[in-house]
C-alpha cells in the first residue's frame, strides 16, 4: 500500500495525473509486477484509472488477460482508494485473487469524484468470485492525498462535471 499511496502523491506533485495510484503484485513472493497511475486527464482517456493501468500492464508482462490463470501464482491488486465502478467491474476480470484498499470511495466522492454506480455489498460480491478484499490499510494517508489533489486545485474530472 505504501508504494500506491506514494504513486498517487507523486503522480499530483509531478503534475502527471490524478491522484489515484494502483499496483499489481506477486501474492506468493510480494514482487511488483506492475505498477498504475491515473492518467486521465494527461493520456485523455476517460478509462486510464491506475487499476485500469496496472492490469493492463501486468497482463502484457505476463501475456495473458488472465492474471489468475493456470500454472500462475495468485496475484493481488493493492489501490490507493477502493476502485470506482468501472474498476471494479474489471477486478474479477483480471484474474486477481486479492485485493487491497486505502482511501474509501466516500473519500473520494467527499473530494467531488464520480465513483459511479457501485453496489453497496461489492466486497462482498467479490468475495463469492474468489477475491480476498482488504480495507483501510493506511487509509488516513491515502485520503490525505485525495484531499492535497482538491485543495490545490486539481482538475476533478468528471464527464459533464457530474459528481
Amino acid at each position: 500500500m505504501r508504494l500506491a499511496v506514494d504513486l498517487a502523491r507523486g503522480n499530483i506533485r509531478h503534475g502527471t495525473g490524478g491522484p489515484f495510484g494502483a499496483a499489481v503484485f506477486d501474492g506468493e513472493t510480494g514482487h511488483l509486477l506492475a505498477p498504475g497511475v491515473n492518467l486521465v486527464v494527461s493520456a485523455g482517456c476517460s478509462v486510464a484509472h491506475a487499476e485500469m493501468v496496472a492490469i493492463m500492464v501486468a497482463q502484457q508482462r505476463v501475456g495473458s488477460f488472465d492474471l489468475g490463470g493456470p500454472g500462475q501464482p495468485p496475484r493481488e491488486l493493492v489501490t490507493s482508494t477502493e476502485p470506482c465502478a468501472m474498476c471494479f467491474g474489471a477486478v474479477p476480470w483480471s484474474g486477481v485473487r486479492r485485493l487491497v484498499c486505502g482511501a474509501r470511495d466516500e473519500d473520494a466522492r467527499g473530494c467531488g469524484f464520480d465513483e459511479g454506480a457501485k453496489i453497496s455489498e461489492w466486497g462482498s460480491e467479490l468475495e463469492k468470485r474468489g477475491i480476498s478484499v482488504e480495507r483501510d490499510v493506511l487509509r488516513e494517508e491515502a485520503a490525505a492525498v485525495l484531499r492535497e489533489y482538491a485543495t490545490g486545485g486539481g482538475p476533478i474530472y468528471n464527464a459533464r462535471g457530474g459528481g
